[in-house]
């Protein structure tokens, strides 16, 4: 295990506080896999860690595991993902790299994450080299500017069953917004989630890490577009919910230490699944990602 991985392994949020640098280094340093053998990586998760691994934090080390199998001059520019089983936080979980094909434009990896024997979650990712061509992008919404909206526990006051203090909180939030478990006694549900996020500190100059970090940010907030559908939440009502599959398409440079707006919206919901698609779009307007994710939902 590496130094950063002992780190790691202390927790990311101890305290119950609101993250900042030192939570934000802890979230880089569970990036930081272990190379155990070639195309063998083995990453930990938190110390303080809810029942389950954290759905954005195996996604990230998963893509990390990729990389780390690529040429630096490519960038990774999409990934399909399955959630299969839940990751136990006790025990280390190892990814096994597949070199599917190296082209010369496009660079495509597989990987498995494995515990107790088992996959727990499977991950293909493409990497391409940069070039040019014909280019176009839907306008970002027009919202207020971060700065000028409550923070997540300024938002989260007065509401003591959300279980806040089991959020990663290396990612600072701001909901455009009522969140939804306000709206759900209001009834009156924004049709889009809108969400601005950034990384709670600064990151390092290392592409795939900024690409990484945003893909552990995209699992978050994305379902409660399903949820406010229907007036419910997490914690506060009977909702067993877990993500099934995910997908990201990166389609622009960005900084995940930036503030990036995460535009969502639920289209269509049915036999216990819920699916909710976003759109990420940095703060001058580029759209940088989109995300398209189903979950498990089942309101008991």
């Amino acid at each position: 295990m590496t130094e950063l991985a002992r780190q790691a392994a202390t927790g990311l949020d101890t305290d119950g506080g609101t993250g900042g640098q030192e939570v934000l280094d802890r979230l880089v340093a569970l990036l930081d896999l272990e190379r155990i053998e070639e195309n063998i990586y083995r990453g930990v998760s938190p110390a303080h860690s809810p029942t389950r691994v954290f759905g954005g934090q195996v996604a990230g080390q998963a893509l990390v595991a990729a990389g780390r199998t690529v040429p630096e001059d490519r960038g990774v520019h999409s990934l399909h993902a399955y959630f299969i089983r839940p990751g136990d936080p006790e025990v280390p979980i190892v990814y096994e790299v597949d070199r599917i094909r190296d082209g010369r434009s496009f660079t495509t990896r597989r990987v498995v994450a494995v515990q107790h024997g088992k996959a727990i979650f499977s991950l293909s990712a493409s990497f391409q080299i940069t070039e040019s061509g014909v280019e176009h992008g839907e306008p970002m919404p027009d919202v207020p500017d971060p700065e000028s909206l409550p923070t997540l526990p300024q938002r989260a006051e007065g509401y003591a069953g959300l279980g806040l203090r089991a959020l990663p909180r290396p990612i600072d939030l701001r909901y455009v917004h009522d969140p939804p478990w306000v709206t759900r006694t209001t009834g009156e549900p924004p049709e889009r989630n809108r969400v601005w996020m950034r990384a709670d500190g600064t990151l390092p100059d290392d592409r795939l890490l900024h690409v990484c970090v945003l893909a552990y940010a995209s699992d978050m907030t994305l379902l409660d577009s399903v949820l406010a559908r229907h007036g419910v939440y997490w914690d506060l009502d009977k909702v067993l919910g877990a993500s099934l599959d995910h997908a990201l398409w990166f389609h622009r440079p960005f900084r995940a230490d930036e503030w990036f707006l995460y535009d969502s919206t639920s289209p269509t919901a049915s036999g216990g699944r819920g699916l909710a698609t976003g759109r990420l779009f940095a703060r001058d307007g580029a759209h940088i990602a989109t995300v398209v994710q189903e979950g498990l939902i089942r309101v008991l």
